[in-house]
Parts: structure tokens; C-alpha cells; sequence
């Protein structure tokens, strides 16, 4: 680092050294974990010290708009104010970074021409998210009136959500989690309950079927935190099967031939699935409630362990 450097804002610093980069894309970068100090996890407003090394990794800037695309949609709810889909397990909710296409928003702008001038174009309409690989409901307002009710409704938490989820280990019969949740300080892609933030994360669980070696259970949301289903039930022992990142591919490359671990392969992707949400409607009195069925890929994995257990 130059010396000039030392006790500068890291966010400050990058200004100065990449000048074709904006400050609040520096500061998008760093908050996604693209900007490394001392090869570690930092912070925008970080001072520099002499001696530090810094990495940047440039990531492409965001798309100012999507585009329309006809892509296939399962519409669980529809009305004149939202839309309920059911997201399938591989498509990502919006763009993002060098991710302009193929994502629940292209489909859906295709499908509702009007949503691009509501809340934003690269996000239009869009309340919450599921991870990519998460299946399941997802509720879209298709105007502003709509989105400003369950943005509130969200924030307040008077939203049902609940998930199947199957889990290694025997976790017990029921159960809630109640824990402080930020980013992991070493790795800026992962989240975690071992860390000393304000904010807190809830959940509570209840089993619906045991096999060996695992459970399928029922979740309830109390907060709607990134990644929390996989990151408190990992941390408490029980990763969810085939999550690659929060440890239950690693507990299967130690079961070959087991029955979890030839349903892990079955399923390929994280097994989580948002099966319901219910809300407020946001323009008359009532509730929404909309169940998404059990995907195909899941279905197969638990037959396979009611089979060969």
C-alpha cells in the first residue's frame, strides 16, 4: 500500500486508486466480500494501515433494467395487485452483477408488461427472495399501492412462511432458534450465528418424518434473514442435505452408498423448499394463503430414503 494510504477510509482509499470505479460501486464491492484486506473479510469505513495489502476484484456493473423473457412460470396466486409464484430450484429472483437474463424477473415482466415501473427495474415488484436453489412461493406486487403494503406487512412480521426442509442428524422432536445473525467475518459469501451483531434471527421446527441418519422437517420463519434455515440449522449440527456451502456435501462424501447420500446426488441442489406463505392482501381485508407442492427433484430424494431405509 502506498504510504500515502496509512489511516485513509479503505472505501476513500479504492476511490483514489481505481477512479473509473464509482465510490458507491467500491462500496457495493466491499459489502460483497469482492475486496479483500490482509487476504480477510473488511469494511467500507475501515482505516488503512501501513502495510496492509488490499484485492479487488472488479465485478461488472449492475444492469440498469431487465428485460422481458418468456420463460416458464407457475403462477400459484394471481389477482390485480400480486402474484404468487413458484419458484423453481436454479433460477435466481432478479438480476445481479453480470446476471442479466434468465432470472424470476425477466419471466415475470414478460408475463406482467406493467411491473417495470413498479419499485425499481432491475428489482420491480419484488418483496422478498428465496436463494437460487431454493424452491418454492413467492409473492410479487404488480403495483406501487401493493408493494408499499407488503414491504410493511414484511417488516412487521405478519407474514406466514414456512418451509420443508431436510436435514443430516436427529434433531429433536421440536424446536426454535433464537441467535444474533450477520455476515461470517472470514468469508463474505457466508452468514453467521457467531458473531456479535444486534441483529437477531428466529425460527422454530418441528420433525415430520425420521430416516436414518436424517429428518424432513416442518420450519416456521420468524425473520426473513439471508440464508438462515441453512446457517442455524447447520451451526446447530444439522446441515441441510446437499448444501454445498453450509456443510452437508461434506457429510455426504463420507456416506457413499448410504441412503442420504444417494439422495443428496438425486437432488443436486440444497434441499429446501418454501412450501407456504400467507400475507395480507394488500388492497382488501383477508389473508393469502398459497401452498407450493413438493418439487419433483425433492420428491424423489425422500422416496428414495423411505426406500432404501
Amino acid at each position: 500500500m502506498p504510504a500515502d494510504g496509512a489511516g485513509a477510509r479503505l472505501d476513500q482509499y479504492l476511490a483514489r486508486l481505481r477512479p473509473e470505479i464509482s465510490r458507491s460501486h467500491i462500496k457495493a464491492l466491499i459489502e460483497e466480500g469482492a475486496v479483500l484486506v490482509n487476504g480477510g473479510g473488511c469494511k467500507p469505513a475501515q482505516r488503512m494501515r501501513p502495510g496492509d495489502t488490499v484485492d479487488l476484484t472488479p465485478r461488472a456493473a449492475r444492469p440498469t433494467r431487465a428485460e422481458p423473457e418468456a420463460l416458464p412460470l407457475v403462477i400459484l396466486h394471481e389477482d390485480a395487485d400480486v402474484v404468487v409464484v413458484d419458484k423453481p430450484a436454479g433460477m435466481v429472483v432478479h438480476p445481479a452483477g453480470a446476471l442479466v437474463s434468465g432470472t424470476l424477473v425477466n419471466a415475470l415482466l414478460h408475463r406482467c408488461p406493467d411491473l417495470g415501473r413498479i419499485g425499481g427495474e432491475v428489482r420491480p415488484g419484488i418483496v422478498h427472495r428465496l436463494d437460487k436453489e431454493t424452491s418454492g412461493a413467492l409473492v410479487v406486487a404488480k403495483n406501487e399501492p401493493a408493494l408499499v403494503k407488503l414491504q410493511a406487512a414484511f417488516k412487521a412480521r405478519v407474514i406466514e412462511k414456512r418451509y420443508l426442509a431436510l436435514c443430516h442428524g436427529a434433531p429433536p422432536a421440536e424446536g426454535a432458534f433464537d441467535t444474533p445473525y450477520g455476515r461470517h467475518p472470514r468469508d463474505r459469501v457466508r452468514f453467521t450465528t457467531r458473531v456479535n451483531s444486534p441483529r437477531r434471527a428466529r425460527l422454530s421446527f418441528r420433525v415430520i418424518e425420521r430416516f436414518p441418519g436424517s429428518a424432513l422437517l416442518d420450519v416456521t420463519l420468524q425473520t426473513g434473514r439471508t440464508h438462515q434455515i441453512r446457517v442455524q440449522l447447520s451451526e446447530a449440527g444439522f446441515p441441510l442435505v446437499a448444501d454445498s456451502l453450509y456443510g452437508g456435501t461434506r457429510r455426504e462424501a463420507r456416506l457413499t452408498g448410504a441412503p442420504i447420500q444417494v439422495a443428496a446426488d438425486t437432488l443436486g441442489r440444497q434441499a429446501l423448499h418454501a412450501r407456504l406463505l400467507a400475507f395480507p392482501h394488500p388492497a382488501r381485508d383477508g389473508i393469502v394463503r398459497v401452498e407450493a407442492p413438493v418439487p419433483d427433484d425433492l420428491r424423489r430424494a425422500l422416496e428414495i430414503l423411505r426406500s432404501m431405509g
